[in-house]
């Protein structure tokens, strides 16, 4: 006789793209799982250690929604009750504009055991890819880490605080607002940042521009950097060997002198 699975949940970080940096948890989970959904910015090369699962695409890709978030919820309740173990796979950390708080309460709700494994998000492992740490004695001693799009569609308006203090400032899902979000930092302040923009960041598609407030939407249309694309704002942009050796291969000295100073 098959022994009935007790219907669970597992909310899973997959990282920020790089299939290597999913954590050991991560991967022992997916082992173990009967059903994965999975999102859009999850590597797809991770599905391979859910030998034994049931897979489904729950994402969104080109402004398209293969479900809602109302029916991803309740598809988890029904793949629970039918199958036992289900792995929601979500990329970066599932609780840094994941959703993933939202998806456990609601399945608790009906009685589903829940779990969560942690992951790193793109915020903090995209910048550190590239040689930016986010916080750097005598430079910059916090950071904002911010959605570029509420869930009214709108940029958050923590932006206009962040823009003022001397934090660098990360903005995640900010690339359709680039325009307004450098507005905000014109009008707030009268020195020029650095900022870097990084799309597919740790993937072997990454690709990336650096430039400051006042030259950055002029780089990111020159070179056709699209979402998805976090974007780094502050002095710490500037401070690292990796990217002076980006700035002296993509740029003349010119451009690095009246830029970045160095």
């Amino acid at each position: 006789m098959q022994k009935v699975k007790t219907p669970k949940l597992t909310v899973v970080g997959a990282g920020p793209g790089d299939v290597e940096l999913i954590t050991l948890k991560a991967i022992k989970v997916l082992e173990s799982a009967d059903v994965v959904l999975y999102d859009a910015l999850v590597n797809e090369e991770l599905l391979q250690y859910a030998k034994n699962a049931e897979i489904i695409f729950v994402g969104k890709r080109s402004g398209c929604h293969a479900y809602t978030q109302d029916q991803i919820n309740e598809l988890i309740v029904v793949m629970a009750n039918r199958h036992g173990h289900v792995v929601r796979l979500k990329g970066g950390d599932p609780f840094i504009f994941g959703r993933g708080s939202e998806e456990i309460e609601y399945v608790e709700k009906w009685g589903l055991e829940t779990d969560i494994v942690p992951g790193i998000s793109s915020a903090l492992g995209v910048p550190a890819s590239a040689g930016i740490s986010l916080t750097q004695r005598r430079i910059a001693d916090s950071f904002w880490v911010i959605t570029g799009t509420t869930s009214n569609h709108e940029l958050s308006k923590d932006i206009h605080l962040a823009s003022k203090s001397a934090a660098t400032v990360v903005i995640l899902m900010g690339m359709h607002k680039l325009e307004e979000i450098i507005a905000i930092y014109k009008e707030n302040r009268t020195d020029d940042l650095p900022i870097a923009i990084i799309q597919n960041g740790t993937k072997a598609t990454e690709r990336k521009v650096i430039g400051t407030v006042s030259s950055i939407t002029q780089l990111v249309a020159a070179h056709e950097i699209a979402a998805p694309a976090i974007i780094v704002i502050g002095e710490v942009v500037k401070n690292n060997s990796k990217l002076i050796s980006y700035f002296k291969e993509h740029f003349d000295d010119e451009f690095i002198l009246q830029n970045l100073d160095l």
